[in-house]
């Protein structure tokens, strides 16, 4: 008798990304699965599923998934020509994809969006993106992937507009923090001094009396320390995570201000940058507030604030010269379009929202039912 065994685990909820209001369904590692969930949220007969297999040995299958008159042909041409250039011995992940796809992006932030949500890749093809299918894995891309993406979450689609707007607010507002507060303080404490009201300027500096290092090097050992333990956090099991983020947070950051290592006021600009970047779940927006926040950290370092703005400058122009698809990296920002500005930081009404996002230049510009 043929016994067989489900070598596939059943659809579960998003471990990575949180789901507070929506579809609690997410991805999984079979293929047909993935390609389910998609087809039962659209039963259009313009949407498509390319096939091909890459990898010499693993043969792994790859759908490049689009809405056909919505999605601008030269798009699709161009992401079938250079999966075709990709000769790779095997392909277990999208990963692989992620990076040959982006592989002029040197600027850290994700140019393609990588998630395990089935919702999240709906309201992209709808939209007028392209989503790549990977065998072998719950992680699917949607290209292109804009700087703006990086302040929404599905959730925004299940919300009322007014609390989307005041959360990409708060997101916002965190990116800034999150990026620049260690190094304004530097800069500060450092060379531009005169800023601060001399209140608080003999605070800081009754707080930094016994302290044996510069306000660089302390305000480097803790931002490590805080992102050594993230790290953590992320590699041990649930069990063992809490425990070491409250050992961790509690006990090193008291005993280094008690051992006169590091000063209080330190431990609190670590602490905001720390609790601001924690908005951002992708690991590849992680990494790059970390890279750019420590570009912004030497440049304060040398040339104080105006180190920071010259550093700030590049960062901009960096964003602005990055494209994905040829579509610029910033669109609805730079260039400016003010139409665009009703889902960006803001959240209109979806009655007010009529159009697709103008970058992605589809075929059907206004919503199926707007006039």
């Amino acid at each position: 008798t043929e016994t067989k065994a489900n070598i596939d685990r059943s659809v579960e909820d998003s471990k990575s990304e949180a789901i507070i209001r929506g579809p609690k369904d997410s991805f999984t590692e079979n293929y047909m699965t993935n390609i389910g969930l998609i087809r039962k949220r659209i039963k259009d007969n313009n949407l498509v599923f390319d096939e091909l297999k890459k990898g010499r040995r693993t043969k792994t299958k790859i759908s490049i998934t689009y809405i056909n008159n919505i999605v601008e042909e030269k798009y699709i041409k161009k992401i079938k020509e250079e999966l075709k250039k990709l000769d790779i011995d095997g392909l277990i992940d999208s990963g692989p994809i992620r990076d040959y796809l982006s592989k002029e992006n040197h600027c850290a932030f994700p140019t393609i969006i990588s998630t395990e949500r089935p919702d999240k890749c709906i309201q992209s093809l709808l939209n007028g993106k392209i989503i790549i299918i990977v065998e072998n894995t719950p992680f699917q891309l949607i290209i292109p992937g804009m700087f703006i993406d990086i302040f929404h979450t599905p959730e925004d689609n299940y919300q009322q507009p007014i609390n989307i707007t005041i959360t990409r607010i708060l997101r916002f507002m965190g990116f800034l923090i999150t990026l620049f507060t260690p190094a304004i303080y530097i800069a500060l404490t450092t060379y531009n001094f005169e800023v601060i009201p001399d209140n608080l300027l003999i605070s800081i500096a009754i707080q930094r009396q016994g302290v044996p290092f510069p306000t660089v090097i302390e305000t480097i050992i803790m931002l490590i320390t805080f992102e050594v333990l993230r790290e953590s956090d992320i590699r041990l099991p649930n069990q063992m995570g809490a425990a070491v983020s409250i050992v961790g947070a509690l006990v090193l950051g008291d005993a280094a201000v008690s051992a006169g290592i590091v000063s209080p006021i330190v431990i609190i600009v670590v602490a905001i940058t720390s609790v601001s970047g924690l908005l951002f779940t992708d690991i590849d927006v992680v990494n790059g507030i970390r890279i750019w926040r420590f570009i912004f950290i030497i440049a304060s370092t040398t040339l104080g604030l105006i180190g920071l703005v010259i550093a700030s400058i590049m960062f901009i122009t960096k964003l602005s010269s990055l494209e994905i698809l040829e579509i610029p990296y910033m669109a609805s920002i730079s260039p400016f379009n003010l139409p665009a500005q009703k889902n960006t930081i803001l959240k209109f009404p979806k009655t007010k929202i009529k159009t697709r996002p103008f970058y992605l230049k589809t075929k059907q510009k206004k919503k199926v039912g707007e006039k």
